[in-house]
């Protein structure tokens, strides 16, 4: 086959630190196999320099590029990041209007893009099924765009902050229990380098609850926020939604997610797992919570409503590994966790076009945004705006499927 500028991108640090050896062993030798010349081979020296590398490589190759990735999703989010800052200043024309086409070589602790996109069968995998988004692109394979989500992270109105701050993800923007996660497991990856420091964060934060008002904004063209029925199995339009589809929910929030592209954020971590059994019509954000307010035991917020709500949050995590159950676990009328009857449902399982998180001033946690494992911190008596995005005029991120 032909091919246009080839770059090679890998990360040496990220995950087990194996990627320059995976390339060594396989890609390189695959792709000499196939009569392919790369133009340009870069390991990555430091944080955000995979962003630069691309931009650099747009500027001197006219046209559509290709990047061979090793990484995990957030050199990804990096290099997603980086080109969107140069569209958001409106320099840079020829790399704006550019699509880069990335070949996924997964080489992270977790790969949430990869494992959607090539569903896990084993652990661990073999390299062949390393190999399968490159296999794709030297078959010439078709290519699936991403959807972007976009947080715009607001200050007061009283601030003089002249222009919000921005995070694009392709994977996941979350708040509350996630965000504190992802926060807490970078001081963990010396001392636990693998997926384990996710669990060994989740159980340090496991009774947190975040004080937050939200918004839920409708897609565009159905015009509504949409929540998971259980009984019928189907999205129905939000019983709460007012005259412009708009929902607005109130916390305390012990879980806050958002997911676009992925139905996991670990190989069996499937979070949001209708992502790719009800496949949407548009473009839209899966979103999944989990409100304390639900259970018919709560009455008000205390320690100890936090230390016993906090078994039925690490009920909806160890739930989400198998095979995304947690989203059947309903209330029974005391409070106790069932598949079975008709009470609530522990999470709230919504399909939106964006969302608002507006943090209450005094919880200093409920300030933390995730977008793709990327700690953003919104500013008190600011907020957090996250909506959908797809890229205009063929320009954008495609993958090898």
């Amino acid at each position: 086959m032909t091919s246009g500028p080839l770059l090679v991108i890998y990360n040496p640090v990220c995950g087990d630190g194996t990627a320059e050896a995976f390339f060594n062993e396989h890609v390189f030798p695959r792709l000499e196999e196939a009569h392919l010349r790369v133009s340009q081979n870069v390991a990555t020296g430091a944080a955000g320099h995979a962003g630069t590398i691309v931009i650099q490589f747009l500027e001197r190759y006219e046209g559509d590029v290709t990047v061979i990735l090793g990484s995990g999703d957030g050199t990804l989010h990096e290099i997603i990041n980086a080109l969107s800052l140069v569209a958001l200043k409106g320099v840079r024309e020829s790399v704006v209007s550019s699509s880069v086409r990335v070949v996924l070589v997964p080489c992270g602790t977790a790969n949430a893009l990869y494992c959607s996109l090539f569903k896990p069968t084993s652990m661990p995998e073999s390299p062949a099924y390393k190999l399968k988004s490159l296999e794709a692109f030297i078959r010439g394979s078709n290519v699936v765009p991403l959807t972007l989500a976009v947080a715009t992270l607001s200050s007061p109105p009283s601030s003089k902050q002249s222009s919000p701050k921005v995070a694009v993800s392709a994977v996941v923007t979350s708040t509350a229990l996630h965000a504190s996660i992802l926060h807490d497991s970078e001081n963990l990856r010396k001392e636990v380098p693998g997926i384990e420091r996710f669990k060994v964060a989740a159980r340090n934060n496991i009774t947190q609850w975040y004080s937050s008002h939200v918004k839920l904004l409708p897609t565009p063209s159905a015009r509504s926020v949409e929540i998971y029925d259980p009984d019928q199995k189907i999205f129905v339009t939000h019983e709460d939604s007012d005259d412009h589809g708009i929902v607005d929910v109130y916390g305390p929030f012990a879980y806050f997610l958002s997911t676009v592209n992925v139905d996991r954020l670990e190989p069996a971590f499937r979070i949001t797992p209708l992502a790719s059994e009800i496949i949407s019509s548009e473009v839209s954000l899966d979103i999944v919570m989990v409100r304390p307010c639900r259970d018919p035991t709560f009455v008000m917020d205390t320690t100890e409503a936090r230390n016993i709500f906090a078994e039925k949050s690490t009920a909806v995590l160890m739930a989400a590994y198998q095979d995304g159950d947690h989203i059947n676990l309903r209330y029974t009328g005391d409070g106790k966790i069932t598949r079975e009857g008709a009470g609530p449902t522990l999470v709230e399982y919504i399909r939106c076009g964006g969302w608002e998180w507006i943090p209450d001033d005094i919880d200093e946690r409920a300030h933390l945004l995730c977008s793709d494992g990327a700690i953003f911190s919104i500013e008190k008596g600011g907020r957090a705006a996250c909506r959908t995005a797809v890229p205009a005029n063929g320009a954008g991120f495609l993958v090898y499927v």
